[in-house]
């Protein structure tokens, strides 16, 4: 695998009268879905990036009418990518979410399935080169320093390797099948806040006006996330999203809940940041190993995020978790962990490590990815420019 510099593509900051264009390719990756960019293709200053990206995305706007987000925080999401000059990685990649209602750019999550289509992206826009029938690349996602080994099919044709979308793997909430994306995170603990458990214990009770103490489990390994039992707000875990997002006094106790978790996991205010993500769970109710319902933060999801997911994994084989109780023990050693959510199941394979069985050192899922399209996203010459009026190279 090569990686190539000065790759080619559309010249970003094209004119085209009183607007400028950005090479871009919009991506699905897992779940999730956006535009990629590469990182030398938008503006350097923060504030410039962040409001170009409102501009791609139609942002702010309940439905981004404007632009390419799908008004959902699921399909409010952006990638950039770049080639990495660090030892041992090959790519660096800044993942953004984007609030549809507010314009909010929030790069300090992570987001696991925008993750899964960093690789493709990479090789239709010519960043990596493939030199085999399956392509490697280990991806930094610069957000909280994660490393990922990211694997995909890259087979010859037409005398050119090119990106495989064609395949047989079916991920649960996205329609039909593809060809197999392996993401193996590495030692994720601790990927936001200070460690594995942030509050220093397996579980925390927590005062909710209404509901009296309810315990909670605090976790980050990947995604940090507020784990609490369904049943202790009255519920049963088994809702749809559509019941769930309508239920206000649900929401607002759980709103309640994040904030209050959001100080004991040293997040400080978390009211205007995307984490921690709340999670209902419940016992499983078709041969996994527990059911869930994601709420990221506000909205209940589909499905799962792939590192909520992770997460939510690693909280049945810790002893003393809300999760694992509920799940009725931790599964066997070795045994891959099912989490159920509205839209099917996930699979994780979780590696212990032999001394401490309750340390996580990786994970281990199939996603999958594909190109949606490609060509140049425009935005107003203004955005562009900046509140000086001049180009920003």
């Amino acid at each position: 695998m090569e990686q190539v510099q000065g790759a080619a593509g559309p010249a970003p900051g094209q004119p085209a009268g009183n607007q400028v264009g950005i090479p871009c390719r919009f991506m699905r990756g897992g779940t999730s879905r956006g535009p990629f960019f590469a990182a030398g293709d938008l503006p350097q200053d923060t504030a410039r990036r962040d409001a170009v990206l409102r501009a791609v995305m139609g942002s702010p706007h309940p439905l981004q009418i404007d632009g390419m987000g799908g008004g959902n925080p699921l399909t409010s999401k952006a990638g950039i990518v770049s080639v990495s000059r660090r030892p041992g990685i090959d790519l660096e990649f800044l993942f953004a979410q984007l609030r549809p209602d507010t314009g909010t750019v929030d790069t300090t999550p992570n987001c696991g399935n925008m993750l899964a289509a960093v690789l493709p992206f990479a090789v239709e826009r010519g960043l990596l080169e493939p030199h085999s029938d399956t392509t490697t690349a280990a991806v930094l996602t610069l957000n909280t320093g994660m490393v990922a080994e990211i694997s995909i099919r890259t087979p010859l044709g037409d005398g050119a390797r090119y990106v495989d979308y064609d395949g047989d793997t079916r991920i649960d909430g996205v329609p039909g099948t593809s060809s197999p994306v392996t993401i193996n995170f590495l030692d994720t603990a601790g990927s936001v806040c200070d460690q594995l458990l942030p509050t220093g214990r397996a579980r925390n009770t927590v005062h909710l006006d209404g509901s009296g103490e309810v315990a909670v489990t605090c976790i980050d390994n990947g995604q940090p996330l507020v784990i609490v039992e369904a049943a202790a707000l009255g519920r049963s875990g088994y809702e749809d999203p559509a019941a769930l997002n309508a239920d206000g006094d649900l929401k607002d106790r759980l709103e309640q809940l994040r904030l209050a978790c959001g100080h004991l996991m040293g997040l400080g205010d978390v009211s205007a940041k995307n984490y921690p993500k709340m999670t209902l769970v419940s016992a499983a109710r078709s041969g996994g190993t527990l059911n869930t319902r994601s709420f990221i933060p506000h909205v209940c999801h589909e499905s799962i995020g792939v590192l909520a997911a992770v997460t939510a994994a690693t909280a049945c084989v810790i002893e003393g978790t809300v999760a694992q109780a509920v799940a009725g023990g931790a599964p066997p050693p070795g045994q891959p962990v099912s989490v159920e959510h509205p839209a099917g199941e996930f699979t994780v394979e979780l590696g212990l490590d032999p001394q401490d069985p309750q340390r996580v050192t990786r994970s281990a899922l199939l996603r999958t990815a594909r190109l949606i399209m490609a060509g140049t996203a425009y935005v107003p010459r203004a955005v562009w420019q900046g509140p000086s009026g001049e180009e920003h190279r």
